[in-house]
Order: C-alpha cells, then structure tokens, then sequence
C-alpha cells in the first residue's frame, strides 16, 4: 500500500511561486516513479512531470509549458516528493495531484523516464489558484 498527501496550494498572482510537496509512505518498491499531474475546470488531467525517485531523474511531460518554470524534485530519503513552480501564469490553474506508479525494476525506470509509466495510486490533490 502507498499513500499520498499533497500540499503546499493556494492562491497567487502571476509571476508568483509555490512549492507543492507530496508525502510519500508504504512499500518504497511500489513508489519508485511519482509523478505531478493536474486537472484545470472542464479540461482533462494532464501530467506535468514524473521522476524516478532512486536516482532523481526527471520528466516533463509537456516542457514548453512548464520549461525553467517548474521542478520536480524528491528527497534523498525517497519519502517526499516536490514540485516547485515559479513565474506562475494564470494558465498554470488547476488542482494539482501526485501519484505514483506500482513497481520499481528496470523495465518502470524506463517508463517512468520517458513518461509511459501508468500510475495507479493518487492524492486527494491540492488547489493552485492564479489569477492574473
């Protein structure tokens, strides 16, 4: 079992930062690959970065929008997980949510680095307002 907790929204003006965490517990094996995603009002949820924790290497699903903006990060005790997101834009509006993907062997640091990793366990996501 893996469970999530994320914080760190709230609102902000553009050109703003917020740093979102993500507490990570359960079986490390099952949390290898975490991931941001986020779901603005009447869009679908989108993946913003994943990384895999053991080694910190990090993908960003989409890097024109969030390049040299947002990082993603992870402690070296593998039990947190951040994003930290800078010269926010009004755009940049959603809830925010992490994840994590089931497995930790080769074939799952492979997907989880270049973003064909399936994530299976979710937080209750936390609010990122901006407004502009």
């Amino acid at each position: 079992q893996v469970q999530l907790v994320e914080s760190g929204g709230g609102s902000v003006q553009a050109g703003g930062s917020l740093r979102l965490s993500c507490a990570v517990s359960g079986n490390k094996y099952l949390r290898r690959c975490m991931g941001w995603f986020r779901q603005a009002p009447g869009k679908e949820r989108e993946a913003v970065a994943t990384i895999y924790t053991s080694d910190g290497y990090a993908y960003y699903a989409d890097p024109d929008s969030v390049k040299d903006r947002f990082i993603i990060s992870g402690n070296n005790a593998e039990d947190t997980v951040f994003l930290q997101m800078n010269s926010l834009k009004a755009e940049d509006t959603a809830m925010y949510y992490c994840a994590a993907a089931h497995g930790g062997d080769a074939r799952m640091a492979l997907r989880c680095r270049t973003g064909k990793a399936e994530f299976h366990t979710w937080g209750q996501g936390t609010q990122v307002t901006v407004s502009s």
